[in-house]
This record gives C-alpha cells, structure tokens and sequence, in this order.
C-alpha cells in the first residue's frame, strides 16, 4: 500500500468517524458500502473485517468522549452488548459463505429499510415499560425514562449478527431501535449505541482474526490506516453531537442510509 493510499484511507476514516459517532452508528454503515464501491474484486468477508476493525476503535474512542460527556447508560449498554456477542460471531462466520454480488444486494436492501423504519417512526415517541433510569450529563441536563431490559436484550441479539455479518457495526440498527423501539432519548441512544458497538464489534475483530481474514492481501494495513482516522474523528463526532438536535442526527442517519443503499442497488444490478 502506497503512502498516498495510506493517507486517503486516514482522511476517509476521519470523516467516517466523524459523522458515525455523530449518529451513534459507528461509520460502518457508510465505510462498508465504501469499501464495496472501491474494492469491487475483494470478498464480502474481507471487506466486512477490515470495517468492523475501523468500526471497533471508531466506537472505543467515541465511548470514551460520550463516557466523558456522562451521556452512556452503562448498565443498559453491558446487558445489550452482552446480548449482542452470540449473534456478532454467528454473522463474521455465515458471511464466509456468501458471494460478492448477492452481499451487495443484501446489503442495499438493509440499509434501504432502516431508512424506511426510521423516517417512519421519528416522530413517535411512547413511554415503554421497564426499569427507570435517571441520568444527569456534564451539563447538568436531566434525562429519565424507562428501559425494557428484556426486549432490548431480544432486538440486541438480532443485531448482533445483522451487525457482524454486513460489517456495519450494528449502531445503525441499534440506534432506531433504542429511540422508537426502547424509548431511550436520542442523545441517550447515540452514546449508549457506542458502548454496545465497541463490545459487539470486538467479537467481530476477533472472529475474523482467529478466521485468518486481517492476512488476505493488505486487509491488515488497510484496517490500521482506516483506523487512525475514525479514531480521530469519533472524537469530533462526539463534541459536534453535544450541539445537535435530535432531530437532524436521525434525518443526517436516514438520508446516509439511503444514499449508500441507491448506490449499493446499482452496483448490485
């Protein structure tokens, strides 16, 4: 890999990073659908590695801003990301098996119908049974709702492997159903999407490691240049969403979506 290839890779992960953590979705949503459209003759299952690497240090560094900023529902986010494991290492493994044209195609339809589900459900917003949970940010803002436990650890297992085997991250998933499926706030559901995804992708990365999947052609290199620039930029991400609504962080997810989604369809065409 050449150096101008390494710094390309470096700025794209910046601005990944960025608008990811920005969402709470972790950038793999668009790094993939990228990575698909840059690297036409590469498998689905090298291209899925080498995001979701870019996803984990993306969502650990995003974690610890969010962390920071007091925002994570920490005791939420452990029993979701423990819900997500088995699913994470089910879809790293299963994507093995699926041929380029037809991941192209899944993909495109995925992504379409989150945009679908999230356009549809913005304005919903229903108070959900559960446990209570009161938190309070650094800027002294006062956040309650009521949590699911149980049905949120259902939904996390399905995007566990949803998640692991498009190579996303699952944050794009993770984050609708936090807000119009669990009731979670939206800033709320930002942060805490980030601590689940650190822990789902981290079964992903190793997954694939113990697959062989980072020693294909330059799969190892290329993960850790992507990687230095979202690790820059979750931390961006993070201060810009302390200054956005809630409402233009789930339009900026549907309209991302939605523009991978028409891109991944022609491609698959």
């Amino acid at each position: 890999m050449s150096v101008q290839v390494a710094v390309l890779l470096v700025l794209l992960g910046a601005g990944v990073g960025a608008v990811g953590t920005l969402v709470g979705a972790g950038g793999g949503f668009l790094l993939t659908p990228i990575l698909l459209i840059v690297y036409p003759h590469e498998s689905a299952q090298t291209i899925t590695a080498i995001s979701l690497a870019a996803v984990w240090v993306n969502s650990t560094s995003g974690s610890i801003a969010y962390a920071r900023q007091r925002r994570i529902d920490f005791r939420s986010g452990l029993v979701f990301g423990a819900a997500t494991l088995p699913g994470a290492v089910g879809g790293a493994i299963l994507v093995g098996y699926v041929p380029r044209r037809l991941f192209d195609a899944i993909m495109a339809v995925s992504l379409g119908a989150v945009a679908v589900w999230i356009a549809r459900h913005k304005n919903r917003r229903v108070e959900h049974g559960g446990t209570l949970r009161v938190l309070v940010d650094r800027t002294g803002t006062e956040w309650r709702y009521r949590v699911p436990l149980a049905r949120g650890a259902l939904y996390s297992l399905g995007v566990g492997f949803a998640s692991s085997f498009l190579g996303i991250g699952g944050g794009v998933f993770h984050v609708p159903i936090l807000v119009a499926g669990l009731g979670f706030p939206t800033h709320i559901a930002t942060a805490t999407s980030h601590f689940v995804l650190a822990q789902m992708s981290a079964a992903g990365v190793v997954t694939h490691f113990v697959q062989g999947s980072y020693r294909v052609g330059q799969g190892l290199r290329r993960s850790l240049a992507l990687g230095v620039g979202v690790a820059a930029g979750a931390q961006l991400g993070a201060h810009l969403s302390t200054r956005t609504p809630p409402v233009v962080i789930e339009r900026l997810l549907a309209a991302g979506l939605i523009l991978v989604a028409v891109r991944l369809a022609v491609s698959a065409g």
